[in-house]
C-alpha cells in the first residue's frame, strides 16, 4: 500500500469550496436517516416521549450556541483536526495561559474521540436495524420486521463499517459528491412524507374511518380486528385472532361485514401510558421542564455534525471564509428547518391506530407511518412501496452519515497521530488519495464493534417484545438468535439507546469544551465581541454541562430510564481514566512534559 513514510512528506490538497463544505456537514446531521432512527430511541424514553418536539428545538439552540462557537474559531484558525486544533492555537496564542497547550489539546482531543469513534458506530448499527426490517418486509417468512435478529443486524454493521471506510479511503473529493446526492435525496423524500403524514391527521377526523397498524405482519387495515380471549402467564387477555399465515381476521357485524376502524385522538391509555397528541399545540409544549431535558439528551444525535466541516480546513480553497458559514449554514438547513417540520408531522400523525407504545415497540416506526399514510393517501397496498422507496433514501442518508463522521473522525486522529498525541503511524497520508487511511481503517474496526454492540439487545428494557411475539418470529439463527423472554429482556438496558446515549455523552463533552476553548480564544483577543466570544460561548457551555447532569439526575428524579445513562457515564469514566494514564505513559516514553516549556511561534 503506498503511503508517505513522514507526516510532512505529503500535504492535504484545497479543493473544498462552500458547497462542498456546507453538503459534507449537512450529510453528517442528515435528517432522513435520523427522523427514521431516532424517533424509536426518543419513544422508549418512558414518560417523557410528548416532549419529543421541545427536547429536540432545546437541543438545536444548545448547538446553535457551539456552532457559533465553533464558527468564530474557524475564522481564526483554519485547518486540520477541529477542536483538537483550536484548543492547541487558542492556548498558544494565549499571553498567560500557552503553558497549557499540549495539555488542553489532549484533553479535548481524547474526549472528542470518545463521540467520533462511537457515532459511527451508532450508524452502522441502525443501518444493521433498517435492512432487518426490510428484510422483514419483503420477506416475513424468513425474518421479523418489527423484530429483526440481532445477528443479522450485526453481520450488516460489519459489513457497512468496512463499506463506508472505503469510499473515505479513496480521496474527499469522491465523499463530497456521494454526499450532495444523498443530501438531495433525502431531504426530498423525508419532506414528501412529512406533507402526506400531516395530511392523514388533517383528513380523518375523530371518528373517521381509518387504517389501524398490525406489528406482526407490517401491514394497516381499515376494520377493526376480531380478538378472542386467552390466558398468558396466568391472566386473561384479549388476543388477535389470525389465519394461518398470522393476518388478523376483522371483526364482523350482524349482516357479516367488516366494522370500519374510527379513529381516535386520545392522549393516553388506560394504563397511563401516552397515546398521542390531541392537537398541534400538544407536539410543540414543553409539557415538562425535565422531560424536554431528557429528549434533549437523546436529540442532540440527530443535530451533531456541523462541526465536522472545521475538520476539513486543510482542504478548503477559502477556510476562513467558507469554513464558519458552512458551520451554521448546515446546522440551520437540516435542523432548523428539516427536523422540526419532520418531527412535527410525524408526532401529530400519532393516533389510536398507530400509537407512541407502537412506536416504541417497533424497530422501524417511521417506515410503519409510511405504510399506512401510502395505504391511506396513494392507494391501498402502494403503502409498502412507498415505505420501500423512501427507506432505499435513508439507506443512502446512513451511508453519507457515516461517511462524514469517518472523515472528521480520522482526521482528527490524524491530527493527533501528527503531533505524536496518538501512534505516529496514525499521522500518515496515504500519498496518492491524500487520506489519513491508517486512521479510516482503525476507524473502521471500532465501528463494527460498536455497531455490534448497538443491536446486541435493541429490545431490551422499555422496548422488550411480549412473549406471544417472541415466540411468533421465524426460526434461524439470523431471525430469532439472541431472543429470550419478555422479563428477561426488559430486565437488561437497551444497548441500542447505552450506546447512543455514551456517544451523545461524549458530545456534550466536547461541545462544552469547545465554548471553554472560544472563551480561551477571544480573551483579550483584538476582534472580541461580547455577544459572540462571552455570551454566547458561556450559554452553550452552562447548556451543554447541564445536559450532562441531566444523565445522572433525570432518572432518580424519575425522568427516564436508569440503566443506559449510568452506562454511558460508566463508559465515558472509564474512558477519562484510560485517558490520564495513556497520556502520562506516553509523556514518559517519549520525554515530552505535560505543560510547554517554550512557546511556539504564534500563527
Amino acid at each position: 500500500m503506498a503511503e508517505n513514510t513522514t507526516s510532512t512528506a505529503v500535504e492535504m490538497k484545497k479543493t473544498l469550496g462552500l458547497t462542498g463544505l456546507t453538503m459534507n456537514a449537512m450529510a453528517l446531521i442528515a435528517p432522513g436517516a435520523f427522523l427514521w432512527l431516532t424517533f424509536v430511541t426518543q419513544a422508549t424514553e418512558g414518560a417523557t416521549s410528548p416532549a419529543m418536539w421541545s427536547g429536540i428545538l432545546l437541543a438545536l439552540l444548545l448547538c446553535l450556541a457551539t456552532a457559533v462557537c465553533y464558527a468564530e474559531m474557524a475564522k481564526l484558525y483554519p485547518g486540520t483536526g477541529s477542536s483538537y486544533y483550536f484548543a492547541e492555537q487558542a492556548f498558544l496564542n494565549h499571553e498567560t495561559a500557552w503553558r497549557f497547550a499540549r495539555l488542553s489539546k489532549f484533553i479535548v482531543g481524547w474526549a472528542s474521540h470518545l463521540y467520533y469513534w462511537i457515532y459511527p458506530g451508532v450508524m452502522v448499527g441502525v443501518t444493521g436495524v433498517i435492512c432487518g426490517y426490510l428484510v422483514g418486509t419483503l420477506w416475513p417468512n424468513f425474518m421479523n420486521a418489527t423484530n429483526p435478529g440481532p445477528a443479522f443486524m450485526m453481520l450488516v454493521a460489519v459489513v457497512m463499517s468496512f463499506a463506508v471506510a472505503y469510499i473515505a479511503y479513496r480521496g474527499v473529493n469522491g465523499s463530497t459528491a456521494v454526499n450532495i446526492a444523498i443530501n438531495v435525496i433525502q431531504i426530498s423524500a423525508l419532506v414528501l412524507f412529512s406533507v402526506l403524514a400531516l395530511g392523514y391527521r388533517m383528513n380523518h377526523p375523530p371518528g373517521s374511518v381509518a387504517l389501524q397498524f398490525d406489528p406482526q405482519t407490517s401491514a394497516a387495515f381499515s376494520c377493526q380486528f376480531a380478538t378472542t380471549k386467552t390466558v398468558v402467564n396466568g391472566q386473561s387477555t384479549d388476543t388477535i385472532v389470525r389465519d394461518s399465515n398470522g393476518t388478523p381476521q376483522c371483526a364482523v357485524d350482524a349482516s357479516g361485514k367488516p366494522i370500519p376502524y374510527p379513529i381516535s385522538y386520545p392522549e393516553k391509555n388506560a394504563s397511563g401510558n401516552f397515546v398521542s397528541h390531541p392537537n398541534a399545540r400538544s407536539v410543540v409544549g414543553m409539557h415538562n421542564f425535565g422531560w424536554m431535558f431528557i429528549q434533549a439528551t437523546v436529540a442532540i444525535l440527530i443535530l451533531v455534525g456541523f462541526e465536522s466541516v472545521t475538520s476539513m480546513g486543510g482542504e478548503a480553497k477559502r477556510p476562513k471564509r467558507d469554513v464558519p458559514i458552512a458551520v451554521i449554514v448546515s446546522l440551520l438547513v437540516q435542523g432548523a428547518f428539516c427536523y422540526l417540520f419532520e418531527y412535527f408531522a410525524a408526532n401529530y400523525f400519532l393516533n389510536s391506530g398507530y400509537s407512541m407504545q407502537n412506536a416504541a415497540g417497533s424497530a422501524a416506526p417511521i417506515g410503519d407511518m409510511m405504510i399506512m399514510v401510502g395505504d391511506a393517501l396513494l392507494g391501498p397496498g402502494r403503502g409498502r412501496i412507498f415505505m420501500l422507496c423512501e427507506a432505499f433514501t435513508v439507506f443512502l442518508a446512513l451511508i453519507g452519515t457515516t461517511l462524514s463522521c469517518m472523515n472528521t473522525g480520522a482526521r482528527v486522529t490524524y491530527a493527533m497521530g501528527k503531533d505524536r498525541e496518538l501512534s505516529g503511524s496514525l499521522g500518515v497520508l496515504h500519498e496518492k488519495n491524500l487520506t489519513p487511511h491508517r486512521a479510516i481503517w482503525t476507524l473502521a474496526a471500532i465501528s463494527a464493534v460498536f455497531g455490534c454492540l448497538t443491536v446486541v439487545m435493541f429490545f431490551g428494557d422499555g422496548s422488550a417484545p411480549a412473549d406471544a411475539a417472541i415466540q411468533a418470529l421465524p426460526h434461524g439463527f439470523w431471525s430469532s438468535f439472541g431472543y429470550s423472554t419478555h422479563d428477561k429482556m426488559a430486565a437488561l438496558p437497551n444497548s441500542f439507546l447505552t450506546v447512543t446515549l455514551a456517544s451523545n455523552f461524549g458530545t456534550f463533552l466536547l461541545y462544552g469544551l469547545s465554548c471553554v476553548t472560544c472563551l480561551v480564544c477571544f480573551h483579550k483577543h483584538p476582534s472580541f465581541k461580547v455577544i459572540r466570544h462571552l455570551v454566547i460561548p458561556v450559554l452553550g457551555l452552562a447548556a451543554n454541562l447541564a445536559c450532562m447532569a441531566f444523565y445522572l439526575i433525570g432518572p432518580f428524579m424519575g425522568y427516564g430510564t436508569k440503566m443506559e445513562p449510568l452506562l454511558a457515564l460508566g463508559v465515558a469514566l472509564v474512558w477519562a481514566i484510560y485517558g490520564g494514564v495513556y497520556f502520562t505513559r506516553a509523556s514518559r516514553k517519549t520525554g515530552r512534559t505535560t505543560l510547554v516549556e517554550s512557546r511556539a511561534p504564534v500563527v
